[in-house]
């Protein structure tokens, strides 16, 4: 297995509102469609690798417990995590270094109540 996770979904109530979030703070734009009866909107990505999107219908529910999902932060999750509160999330953790070796975290709940995490080397 070249990864654990191939694919992840982020549940969402509000689309335009959630869409508008992720696309301000990870700076890309998201396509949005219908798949199956389920409203989404792929985050931006380059090439190969691992993709998700962010979901609403009946099965997608927003929720701050549970499985944590981290987000690529870039070379800096400084970045992406300065613009988490412009756009109307909350950082409910600031970068934290984990080890030289594996890098740095941060925690934020996004506009849909979703606690979600970014990583990154620096």
């Amino acid at each position: 297995m070249a990864n654990a996770i191939n694919w992840f979904e982020i549940p969402v109530q509000d689309m335009d509102r959630a869409s508008k979030f992720y696309a301000e703070v990870l700076d890309g734009e998201l396509h949005r469609q219908e798949v199956m009866g389920t409203e989404m909107a792929f985050l931006p990505m380059e090439g190969e690798g691992v993709g998700g999107a962010l979901c609403k219908g009946e099965m997608h529910k927003p929720s701050s417990e549970g499985s944590i999902l981290y987000l690529n932060g870039g070379e800096d999750l400084a970045t992406p995590l300065s613009k988490v509160e412009t756009a109307g999330g909350k950082v409910t953790l600031p970068k934290t270094k984990i080890s030289d070796e594996i890098g740095y975290f941060a925690f934020f709940v996004d506009t849909e109540g979703n606690s979600i995490g970014f990583h990154s080397p620096k």
